[in-house]
């Protein structure tokens, strides 16, 4: 499983037999603009804090034993927490994304795996670290208890995510906005399995469970593509006629020209501790 629906291709994009891989090219860009964004950067670095609670709190991470992050995508994570004397080893399904962490990481621990049966021995970890991830899962219970499983006593979980069903655009035809969120959100496994962080720990067994929020608000017009990938995608399947998508679509250009464009994101923050 990864924190990205990416096909299972495994062409390196850094083969100089082959041809460059564009979608994956694209797609690394679209991350790598995400992870700059002021918020990104200020959420990561929470779940980073959180972990180092683990063994004390403060940096003390390193002391109590390797973090794995799951969904690794292209190894930020794991780059960002090795900067910070962390050990961490990233997994993910996709070969192509594991081949652009191992090339702008070279130095990282990367480990291609499904966060349902990820390849290590019980207790192998001190932290656990999943973002944006549990929502592609139709079963984040086994995910959960996986990792409670590689983790050690006293090791910490963290988990990211968003409320698919829960993006807030402001426009001209509210009703409609719903609707094209909601139909969004249909399409992923599990839309509102970040509501569910507290309850999947404490089910598993987790203690010292808590949950925070970090609404992302975007008012720059950077996410109007995104905003007419939403329209365009439910006209091409039916949830709206060609002429209401038009319509939804010049409004968000025109309240973006304008410095009027409106995006809430709600992102919650679990953690809890292994007993």
């Amino acid at each position: 499983m990864t924190s990205t629906n990416r096909s299972g291709s495994d062409a390196r994009p850094d083969a100089p037999t082959t041809e460059p891989d564009h979608a994956l090219l694209a797609l690394l860009a679209r991350l790598d603009a995400v992870d700059a964004r002021p918020e990104a950067v200020r959420l990561r670095a929470r779940t980073y804090a959180l972990l180092a609670e683990a063994g004390g709190g403060g940096d003390g991470a390193a002391s109590s034993g390797p973090v794995l992050d799951v969904g690794c995508g292209a190894g930020l994570a794991v780059a960002e927490l090795a900067a910070r004397g962390v050990r961490a080893v990233g997994l993910d399904l996709d070969p192509r994304m594991l081949a652009a962490a191992e090339l702008r990481y070279p130095t990282g621990e990367f480990r291609r795996g499904d966060a349902h049966a990820p390849p290590f021995a019980d207790g192998a970890f001190g932290g656990y670290r999943a973002d944006k991830v549990l929502h592609e899962s139709a079963d984040p219970e086994a995910v959960v208890a996986e990792a409670r499983r590689v983790l050690r006593p006293g090791g910490r979980i963290v988990l990211t995510g968003q409320d698919w069903d829960t993006i807030l655009v402001d426009s001209a035809d509210p009703a409609l906005s719903r609707t094209l969120v909601h139909a969004r959100a249909d399409r992923v496994p599990g839309p509102r399995t970040a509501r569910r962080y507290r309850a999947l720990l404490l089910d598993a067994g987790f203690r010292d469970v808590r949950v925070e929020a970090d609404t992302w608000v975007v008012v720059d017009g950077s996410l109007l593509p995104l905003l007419v990938g939403l329209a365009e995608s439910a006209r091409a399947n039916g949830t709206i006629t060609a002429d209401r998508c038009r319509a939804w679509i010049a409004d968000q250009h025109e309240r973006a020209e304008a410095d009027r464009s409106f995006v809430a994101v709600p992102m919650f923050v679990a953690a809890g501790t292994r007993p």
